[in-house]
């Protein structure tokens, strides 16, 4: 049975926030969708509302962070890097200061549609000096990854999840930088997820497993820097070709940082990138956007059987039958937070 944790980065930000001295954190107007009105309550002398001005929240931060204290910028995704990108570049990222930019809804996980859909932020931000990407894939990382930026210096952006979230990794192995978690061993074919994927690509492995198809699994949550001798290893042994599954643009995000590791190492090996086409996104549920762009259970199965050549006959109902049991109340409640 698959453990359920509610709101873990709102427990995690206030446990945080009140163990450390310099640490401020800030909204975007956005106080109950990015889980830190408790953080408010908590801790209200190290809150600041911004108001809907997410250009003079990134001056703030810079301004701040050259005060000796770690801002932590709380908005939807789409917020922290449209809209103020010259005063992230400037007045942050250029003097490399210590700002912390948590972006809720990466990717199509709102039905809110094109303005809310993150679907190029990492390819944005891999190309802006001293930032270093991180991706959350469960409550785990979610619960840890806080504690793994304290030893970065520079400017940190986070694809963060929210609401009620799978236990998919031990509670006892935390979030470690430029680590990625080896969740399966094979030697057919290897797979490298990122956040909401890699839940997708668990049940497909698992499936694959009673194909007699074993699968070398890895869940990805640095983006950048993206040096990690383990993806590299696995890169190198993969036998039948490697596939990217992630919930971005095929176009400088994961499948991108991985194309130039093999063209950098000289790995003779394939590589087919899953992920949102070179299209926009529209209104429409994470289910469905998911199964739209191939980029869940069904849709990795699809792409596996395609590089492999081999017929597996799972079923939507096979697949079903190892999703996790989520609350569908949960699920409207957070689509409707998204509007």
């Amino acid at each position: 049975m698959v453990e359920f944790v509610n709101n873990p980065h709102s427990h995690n930000m206030v446990r945080y926030g009140k163990e450390r001295d310099n640490v401020l954190v800030l909204s975007g107007d956005l106080t109950g969708s990015t889980e830190i009105a408790e953080f408010k309550k908590q801790v209200p002398e190290k809150f600041v509302s911004m108001g809907m001005a997410e250009q003079n929240m990134l001056s703030w931060a810079g301004g701040l962070a050259r005060e000796g204290y770690v801002p932590f910028l709380h908005t939807f995704a789409v917020f922290l890097y449209r809209r103020p990108f010259d005063q992230l570049s400037m007045s942050v990222a250029y003097p490399n200061l210590k700002v912390r930019l948590v972006g809720f809804l990466p990717g199509i996980m709102t039905p809110g549609g094109v303005t809310h859909q993150a679907i190029e932020d990492i390819s944005v931000l891999r190309g802006v000096p001293n930032m270093t990407i991180l991706e959350t894939g469960d409550a785990t990382d979610v619960e840890t990854i806080l504690d793994a930026t304290d030893e970065i210096n520079g400017p940190v952006y986070i694809r963060m999840l929210r609401g009620r979230l799978p236990r998919l990794f031990p509670k006892n192995e935390p979030f470690k930088l430029n680590t990625a978690r080896v969740l399966n061993e094979g030697d057919d074919i290897t797979v490298l997820s990122s956040g909401i994927c890699t839940e997708e690509a668990m049940k497909a492995v698992e499936l694959l497993k009673g194909k007699g198809v074993h699968v070398k699994h890895l869940h990805i949550s640095t983006l950048k820097p993206f040096t990690d001798e383990r993806v590299v290893k696995a890169l190198k042994e993969s036998k039948n070709g490697v596939i990217t599954l992630e919930n971005h643009s095929t176009i400088g995000g994961l499948g991108s940082a991985v194309a130039e590791v093999i063209a950098e190492h000289g790995i003779q090996t394939k590589l087919t990138r899953v992920g949102i086409p070179d299209v926009y996104g529209h209104g429409a549920s994470a289910e469905y956007l998911m199964r739209k762009f191939g980029i869940d259970a069904f849709g990795l199965l699809n792409t596996i059987e395609s590089v492999t050549g081999k017929k597996f006959d799972i079923t939507e109902e096979q697949i079903k039958e190892h999703d996790l049991k989520v609350d569908k109340e949960d699920i409207k409640e957070s689509q409707l937070e998204a509007l």
